[in-house]
């Protein structure tokens, strides 16, 4: 990690920070197709400025319905927002942070706080918004961040909701690499990958002096074809959870770069 490139950087965010936040203020984009467009074009602009290359494999990111991921990194809704316009369903934690909590909401972000009943319902109607405007919503289904060496269990709670509106969904499995060197004890699980109970300043500073970073985006080349008990939320979980972890498979198969 370079101290001064992670310096360099934190000011080119700060700067694009700014930049895109006025504008957001002025414009007030009213639509969540203005609103989509205005964070996919902030997060394609961050990609770029903090040398992040961005590959996608596998199937094209699906125009409409629901996209579900494996979850590494507070970078995994940055690189799916530069690939294509889309609404992302957060812990409702998001909501109260300063500057990108206001950013998150005025892009059209959907909350969900986990542990309380109804609030997958309660997100079913900001979910169905997006999918009626034609726009793609994302969402995590393991609900918390991984070092990438295994997948959690999905939490059925989202899925049930997307499912019940009778919208596909797509798989799509997420992994980091270094294409580049960037010094011993460096690795893509700890400095990448952000999960556990850590510093996330300290953190994002230090991911902020990567170089070669490569963020690859496997996505099925159709949507989950669920079972005839699609209507169970455990079994269309399980099913899934299968779906996004067979992607995974898939990759490493192919030698592809891996943790």
């Amino acid at each position: 990690m370079n101290f001064f490139r992670a310096v360099r950087r934190s000011f080119q965010l700060i700067g694009l920070f700014v930049v895109f936040g006025t504008e957001l203020a002025v414009k007030r984009p009213a639509t969540r197709e203005q609103r989509a467009d205005w964070l996919h074009r902030f997060c394609a602009r961050a990609m770029r400025g903090l040398g992040i290359e961005i590959r996608v494999v596998g199937g094209e990111f699906p125009e409409r319905g629901a996209v579900i991921s494996n979850h590494l990194s507070y970078v995994d809704i940055i690189v799916f927002a530069a690939l294509h316009p889309s609404v992302f369903v957060a812990k409702a934690e998001m909501q109260r942070w300063p500057v990108v909590g206001w950013m998150t909401t005025m892009s059209g972000t959907v909350y969900v706080e986990r542990g309380h009943g109804g609030s997958a319902m309660r997100a079913r109607k900001g979910m169905q918004a997006a999918v009626d405007a034609g726009l793609p919503v994302v969402f995590f289904p393991e609900g918390t961040t991984t070092n990438g060496s295994h997948l959690l269990k999905f939490h059925s709670g989202l899925l049930a909701q997307v499912l019940d509106s009778g919208a596909p969904v797509t798989a799509a499995y997420l992994r980091y690499s270094f294409v580049e060197e960037n010094g011993p004890g460096v690795t893509v699980a700890d400095d990448v990958c952000y999960w556990g109970d850590r510093n996330m300043l300290a953190h994002i500073f230090k991911f902020l002096g990567l170089r070669g970073v490569r963020g690859e985006v496997r996505f099925a080349v159709e949507p989950i074809a669920f079972s005839s008990d699609r209507l169970h939320r455990k079994m269309a979980a399980v099913e899934a959870h299968a779906a996004v972890a067979a992607l995974g498979a898939e990759g490493r198969y192919r030698g592809m770069h891996h943790f």
